[in-house]
């Protein structure tokens, strides 16, 4: 969509179990930054989930993402994922979908520690735990290149083969050290399993090493992934930003949502710079709680700000994120954080310093 146009379109994707909750409170906020900013934010909602799924068998039409990159500017994604649906096929075809066929390659995910209390860190502060991740996202281990052989015999052989391709690899790691050139970061490191898997990641380590040679400013090391997993837990204040395939960047951000405080407030974007774009919450759809209004909205919030940054208003998520900050020094949280607010109570408190 052309970057002239005065306004912003917002396609909207409740998803499944808790994700219709937390995205219309995450609406709320947007809604409210927009009266107050004069964004020009215009939402429309789509009927995409397990329910779609069940009642006619839909899980994305391709008319729809090709309109999608078309015409919209981002995509609000609430959570997918229903007992209902084993297979997961809906979820698979909306999201994985949406990363392959939109080309978002840039999973970019902060991990951001508010408030020391809800960080199972000893002695870990705010000023420990201050990074983001680039995962790349659409290459890898999740590309569903492979097969099985004599399925269900006692001679089964199954095969899953990892791509990585020198345009895939170097994107992501550019992504990296432009974003911690922006922002004034001292460091980015790459995490691989070069010394196992020798193919694939050796080009993940030549290409490291060339642009890096770039930006001579910028200290670089690299870390194998399982070392950086103890890292981010020994010692998570040495990294500004860290970049990795899309498996490790998988389990890596997951480890450092529960070092910045439970998954209820990791946010997430699926980004492709200057084209639509999608953010979610990364906390699932969790269906024994849905309805229920006990829902943090929190994760939900921030990726709304998140978008807001790719929608060029960087200012209102840094708001967004003192807001929430503000929330959590008060307790104003769900129970999950010790609160005993609801869903919609958290957001008001949220709204409210805004």
């Amino acid at each position: 969509m052309s970057q002239q146009a005065a306004n912003k379109k917002i396609a909207v994707i409740g998803g499944d179990g808790i994700g219709p909750e937390v995205v219309a409170e995450g609406i709320r906020v947007l809604t409210h930054l927009d009266r107050a900013h004069n964004i020009g934010l215009q939402f429309e909602h789509f009927d995409l989930g397990a329910d779609r799924y069940l009642k006619d068998g839909t899980t994305m039409p391709p008319e729809l993402m090709q309109r999608l990159a078309d015409t919209f500017d981002a995509i609000f994604l609430g959570a997918l994922g229903d007992p209902r649906v084993p297979s997961n096929v809906h979820a698979k075809d909306i999201l994985l979908g949406s990363r392959f066929q939109l080309d978002l390659f840039i999973n970019l995910r902060p991990i951001k520690l508010l408030n020391s209390r809800y960080c199972p860190l000893k002695d870990a502060g705010p000023e420990d735990i201050n990074m983001v991740v680039f995962r790349e996202n659409t290459e890898g281990l999740y590309t569903g290149i492979g097969g099985q052989f004599k399925r269900g015999t006692a001679d089964e052989v199954a095969l899953e083969t990892e791509m990585n391709t020198r345009k895939g690899v170097e994107r992501i790691i550019r992504a990296a050290f432009a974003y911690a050139k922006k922002h004034g970061l001292k460091s980015v490191c790459m995490s691989d399993k070069a010394n196992a898997m020798r193919h694939g990641h050796d080009l993940w380590q030549r290409v490291f090493a060339e642009v890096g040679e770039e930006y001579p400013g910028i200290e670089t090391f690299h870390l194998y992934v399982d070392v950086l997993c103890m890292e981010l837990v020994r010692a998570p204040k040495r990294f500004d930003v860290i970049v990795t395939n899309n498996l490790f960047g998988d389990i890596v951000t997951d480890l450092g949502a529960q070092i910045q405080g439970g998954i209820g407030l990791a946010a997430s974007g699926n980004i492709h710079p200057g084209q639509v774009s999608l953010f979610e919450p990364v906390h699932g759809s969790a269906p024994d709680i849905a309805g229920k209004g006990i829902a943090n909205p929190l994760a939900a919030i921030l990726s709304a700000g998140m978008m807001l940054t790719h929608l060029g208003h960087a200012d209102l998520e840094t708001k967004v994120i003192a807001a929430v900050k503000g929330c959590l020094d008060a307790k104003q949280v769900t129970r999950e954080l010790g609160g005993t607010l609801n869903t919609t109570d958290v957001t008001n408190a949220v709204i409210e310093r805004l």
